[in-house]
């Protein structure tokens, strides 16, 4: 009896265990779902998000860093985000779906936005990341989004907001017309609706060239055939915003 459970816990057990470990302690997968991470992260992408390192800074151990990739609940307040689709699957309840954005303003920072440019502490921070994707093409320049941020869902077309403590200043890489709802829609989020940082992208290993950006909210045209180049990496946080003081 004794040979047999353990013959039981070694095929079955432990690598049940195991996964369960995995999967609430360790890491989990988060699929990038639209294009509003262009140029950085395409639709379709397998972020890895360590769970451990969400949880302590929910608990105020750390922090976030300007630059930083999270995967996050948009406040209950804005209610525009709530859906009904789930992979393609009606469900007959809403629910707050999550999303990948990027980290560009700390608690007691104050961030603008001017004509698509991106100010944080009345400095101008150098966008290489993204702009220069997007020049030339459909980069917003004029609409409120460019030119706004928003304070929380109800207060939004604000010329200036500071991070309220707890919370961090999210954007989207899509800087197209409508590319991205974000901080600047509803305003900072709190660090308690944070999975966590996504640490690097997984899947697919290979990704075909981008053509010219997509400036349709529309996947980016590939060339079919065409060349590939790998796309396993860490996603660090890019030059510039590590410059803002």
């Amino acid at each position: 009896m004794k040979a047999r459970l353990l013959k039981l816990w070694r095929e079955w057990g432990s690598p049940v265990v195991f996964a369960l470990l995995l999967t609430q302690f360790g890491a989990t997968a988060v699929q990038v779902d639209g294009t509003s991470m262009l140029p950085g992260l395409r639709d379709g992408e397998w972020l890895a998000v360590p769970k451990v390192e969400g949880w302590a800074y929910r608990a105020g151990l750390g922090g976030y860093a300007r630059g930083d990739v999270v995967v996050f609940k948009p406040p209950r307040a804005a209610s525009y985000e709530w859906t009904h689709e789930y992979r393609g699957v009606t469900l007959p309840w809403t629910y707050r779906p999550y999303l990948v954005k990027r980290v560009v303003g700390l608690p007691g920072d104050r961030v603008t936005m001017q004509r698509g440019d991106l100010y944080v502490n009345g400095r101008a921070v150098d966008q290489g990341w993204t702009l220069p994707y997007w020049q030339g093409a459909c980069l917003d320049r004029g609409s409120a989004l460019a030119n706004s941020v928003a304070a929380s869902p109800t207060r939004t077309g604000q010329a200036e907001v500071t991070v309220p403590p707890g919370h961090v200043f999210v954007l989207g890489d899509n800087r197209s017309p409508g590319g991205s709802l974000d901080s600047r829609a509803f305003g900072p989020v709190h660090v308690g609706d944070i999975a966590g940082r996504a640490l690097a992208s997984v899947w697919p290993l290979r990704v075909p060239q981008q053509s010219a950006p997509p400036c349709d909210g529309q996947k980016p045209p590939e060339t079919p055939g065409g060349e590939t180049h790998p796309n396993l990496r860490l996603l660090t946080p890019p030059p510039g915003l590590d410059e803002v003081r």
